[in-house]
């Protein structure tokens, strides 16, 4: 029995093949490159919120509405956090490489700092004083406050995607991460004082 075989057959299916690999992998690379960046730019929102929240505690502490005390531990918690900035390790290309640089202590003594001292009794004494400024920094706090929790949930969720998409086995096997990072999740405590949610 002979088979008749078409070396054009053959070859045109090989090339398809081939053509359609290529295009998985290239596809597979740029939804990963995408994810990575999503990381990126929810890293660079969560920096900003928590400039914006430690900027406004700094406001606060230095209005001379608290007592020594409270203002003291409130500026100094803030102007740890904004002296704290996020590490970029490749400094040509302020995405790439992007992280958290162990900021997590950091931002959680300031929340433990603002729990500490706007307590139900401070936050109604100083809305009574009917302060412009008190009130708008305490605003201002509250909403960073919330837009921080927000932010480093879509972080945290796109970390998650990129870890299961790099976890794929064609993934690994083409490497088509490339040299960058596995992100890492943050976490740290950020509470927002209830008596600034009322």
């Amino acid at each position: 029995m002979v088979i008749d075989v078409d070396v054009l057959q053959v070859a045109s299916f090989a090339v398809i093949v081939l053509v359609a690999v290529a295009w998985y992998l290239s596809y597979s690379a740029a939804r990963l490159d995408r994810l990575h960046a999503k990381v990126e730019g929810a890293m660079s929102a969560l920096d900003a919120q928590l400039v914006r929240r430690a900027e406004a505690t700094l406001e606060l502490a230095n209005a001379g509405v608290l007592d020594p005390a409270s203002a003291l531990l409130l500026a100094g918690a803030a102007t740890e956090s904004i002296e704290r900035t996020t590490e970029h390790p490749l400094a040509e290309d302020l995405l790439d490489g992007q992280h958290f640089g162990g900021r997590e202590d950091v931002e959680s003594d300031l929340t433990a700092a603002l729990v500490a001292t706007l307590t139900e009794d401070v936050v109604s004494g100083l809305r009574g004083r009917h302060d412009a400024l008190v009130d708008d920094s305490l605003g201002r706090i509250a909403a960073s406050g919330t837009r921080v929790r927000m932010a480093r949930r879509f972080h945290n969720d796109a970390v998650r995607e990129v870890r299961r998409v790099r976890r794929k086995a064609v993934v690994r096997t083409f490497r088509l991460a490339g040299h960058a990072a596995l992100p890492d999740r943050v976490q740290f405590d950020d509470e927002v004082p209830a008596p600034l949610t009322r």
